[in-house]
């Protein structure tokens, strides 16, 4: 896929994927490459060319359709005609004997909540509310916060640390990994193994799906143990909520099992994005970081704006069950449809001077968490998490400073990354 370009559809040359009232005397912008490093590191600008041109745009290299305009987005997320795309259907690229090697690693995430059947999920996510909770997570907040001093107090005599690896991954895993019960000794192994997955999200490559796989593996045998210790010793920890579902006849244990894999994985990785992004975003914007410091506050709302302005799921994919018209475009049955919350979130019809990061913004209706049925359940806990690790952050290291020369990107796939480092100084 990568080098292959995307040329803007010159006029009079409508391509599926075009709305009808495009303007034939548009400028054409210039050709692009979707996978450049340059364009992934700041797709903005061709992404407002395609809102204000091609808002719903079938994109050859994606073999999909490509959503930029916030009503769109919102409207598709709502609509259950279109289902989510399970991850492994980006694996179709892969010969049948690797997708029959691989074939543990399809079925665990088949299992994943928001990977299966609506009525599946549903099942699982009202589950889960049991446990996401207000209440639940504002009795965590405490704990969280003591996390994030401990983590701070660790580095604090050195003057500096990594930010993504010292603060940004473990306070999120420790966090999940005490609500599933997972020894605090053995938990660095959550990090490994997540690295690890990491693999499913970029463009498929043998042996990292390999490791991703057998992370997987080791991670199903890991979590089974735990769940065969609460079923002789029920705790107040997720695994047991979840045993006890077993046991109503509510899931059976693979269920369980790829499930507690997908909230030890995903349950930090996205709330670690969020605190490494919105701190690269506080040093790119030193008038907003200064409003901060003066007005704590505002931390609330400057979340908000972070996840705004450069939320962890740039990206989300879905798949037409039936035939849709979206934006005026008929779509056909089958087709997967790219909803870029990037852009959406980037919409001047919503967002007033959207490409300002404003900590003040007020009616921020952004989609950085999804909307409907698939709505994140862990949006509350990320949220707090974030909240109370910059301002543990302001409060113990207030004169916190880069120590990078270049924003340390690591691209997974279009228009998703995630920084590999983050220095700072203190």
């Amino acid at each position: 896929m990568r080098g292959e370009s995307l040329v803007w559809p010159a006029p009079r040359a409508r391509r599926p994927g075009q709305t009808a009232d495009m303007s034939d005397s548009a400028i054409a912008p210039p050709a692009f490459d979707l996978f450049t490093p340059e364009l992934m590191a700041n797709p903005h600008p061709v992404l407002h060319q395609l809102r204000a041109h091609a808002p719903v745009l079938w994109v050859e290299p994606l073999n999909g359709y490509l959503l930029t305009r916030h009503a769109d987005i919102v409207a598709t997320l709502k609509d259950r005609r279109l289902v989510p795309a399970n991850m492994g259907q980006g694996l179709d690229r892969l010969s049948q004997e690797e997708r029959d090697e691989l074939a543990p690693l399809l079925q665990s995430v088949r299992l994943w909540m928001g990977h299966t059947n609506e009525t599946d999920h549903v099942r699982f996510q009202q589950l889960l509310k049991r446990y996401f909770t207000p209440s639940t997570v504002n009795k965590l907040r405490p704990r969280v916060r003591q996390l994030a001093e401990e983590l701070i107090a660790a580095v604090k005599d050195q003057g500096r640390m990594d930010v993504v690896r010292d603060l940004a991954y473990p306070l999120p895993a420790n966090v999940i990994a005490e609500m599933l019960g997972m020894p605090t000794d053995e938990r660095e192994k959550l990090q490994a193994w997540s690295r690890d997955i990491l693999a499913i999200f970029a463009p498929a490559d043998m042996d990292n799906l390999r490791r991703c796989q057998r992370s997987i593996l080791e991670m199903q045998d890991y979590v089974r143990g735990l769940v065969a210790a609460r079923r002789e010793d029920p705790r107040d920890d997720l695994i047991s909520m979840f045993v006890a579902a077993e046991a109503e006849g509510v899931v059976n244990e693979d269920e369980i099992v790829a499930n507690c894999v997908l909230l030890l994985f995903a349950g930090h990785e996205t709330t670690a994005n969020l605190i490494a992004n919105g701190l690269v975003l506080l040093f790119e914007n030193p008038d907003q970081y200064a409003l901060l410091k003066e007005k704590p506050e505002l931390m609330g709302s400057a979340v908000e704006e972070m996840l705004r302005y450069d939320g962890p799921a740039s990206m989300i994919l879905r798949v037409t069950a039936e035939p849709v018209e979206i934006g005026g475009q008929e779509i056909p049955a089958g087709k997967v449809v790219y909803l870029a919350m990037l852009a959406g979130n980037r919409d001047p019809e919503v967002f007033a001077d959207p490409d300002r990061f404003d900590i003040t913004r007020s009616a921020n209706r952004h989609t950085a968490f999804g909307l409907g049925a698939f709505y994140c359940l862990g949006a509350a806990l990320a949220r707090m998490e974030a909240d109370v690790c910059f301002t543990v952050l302001r409060e113990q290291v207030p004169d916190l400073r880069p120590d990078y020369e270049e924003v340390d990107w690591v691209f997974t796939q279009t228009a998703q990354r995630r920084l590999g480092s983050l220095n700072v100084t203190f």
